[in-house]
């Protein structure tokens, strides 16, 4: 994918911001405890914030479902929900790009659901070599998930792949480094990389960043760590994915907070200047 297929989604790169929607544990899981109207309530709420502050996009990811199952062993209830969830904030929204992301490693499943709720794109785990995460042992998935993709008629939504996936352990790929890795990805016809730092809410490395964009044609898409102090750093990256710092405490599981949103995306146009 070429950037310019990026701008006809986003309408604008570089420094593109995409907030996450933390949609609140779904039923059959360990923390599921709110109706499903309130699950969709509090992730619309989130999503006004957003349309209100002027953010780019949204991923619609369904993170309070820890501890996760892996790929095949998620659930219909799951795919149902989301896809629900995501009707819902599309119906309202429908001007907002978004994506969707459901974990661990449901790449055919988000796909199926990007489909079907008409999404832009989804982020996907364990696209080139497979690794061990913190679910399990995950497989790559490029050529299960693209062949999935053309069957269903679904080739104008975009995949944005993580590399050397943050809760993941890569000592089998160790021989790797990062621009390897997303050389690969893009080898498999990944249309965006995404780079993260080892855990939810650290940050990317910057050189690391800098030299991949120099190693591939595609766009690079910072998935976590961003915060306003910090995203001077990020500015020229394709992409900014933003969740944790926009919470209280800066803690994902926590309520967002419009102030945060608002100075962030305040910083980022000042930048953009």
């Amino acid at each position: 994918m070429s950037r310019r297929e990026l701008f006809n989604v986003f309408k604008r790169i570089p420094s593109l911001v995409i907030g996450m929607i933390h949609v609140r544990a779904l039923p059959g899981t360990a923390r599921h405890s709110l109706s499903m109207k309130k699950i969709k309530d509090i992730a619309l709420s989130e999503v006004d914030i957003y349309a209100e502050c002027g953010i780019d996009g949204i991923i619609i990811e369904n993170m309070h479902d820890l501890p996760y199952i892996c790929g095949e062993n998620i659930g219909p209830e799951i795919v149902a929900s989301m896809a629900s969830v995501t009707t819902t904030i599309k119906t309202k929204f429908p001007e907002i790009p978004t994506g969707i992301q459901i974990l661990k490693a449901g790449n055919i499943q988000s796909m199926a659901v990007a489909h079907s709720t008409g999404c832009d794109f989804i982020r996907a785990e364990c696209f080139a070599f497979s690794h061990i995460s913190d679910a399990g042992w995950v497989n790559a998935s490029a050529g299960e998930l693209l062949r999935y993709r053309k069957q269903i008629g679904a080739e104008d939504i975009l995949i944005f792949t993580d590399i050397k996936k943050k809760h993941s352990s890569h000592s089998i790929t160790s021989d790797l480094s990062v621009v390897e890795s997303g050389q690969g990805a893009e080898f498999f016809l990944s249309d965006g990389l995404v780079v993260t730092g080892t855990k939810t809410g650290s940050a990317a490395n910057q050189n690391e960043i800098k030299d991949l964009q120099s190693a591939v044609d595609i766009p690079v898409l910072v998935g976590s760590g961003v915060t306003t102090e910090n995203v001077h750093q990020f500015v020229n990256a394709d992409a900014l994915i933003v969740g944790s710092h926009f919470k209280a405490s800066g803690l994902w599981s926590n309520e967002m907070e419009h102030s945060k949103v608002k100075n962030f995306m305040e910083k980022v146009k000042e930048l953009r200047t």
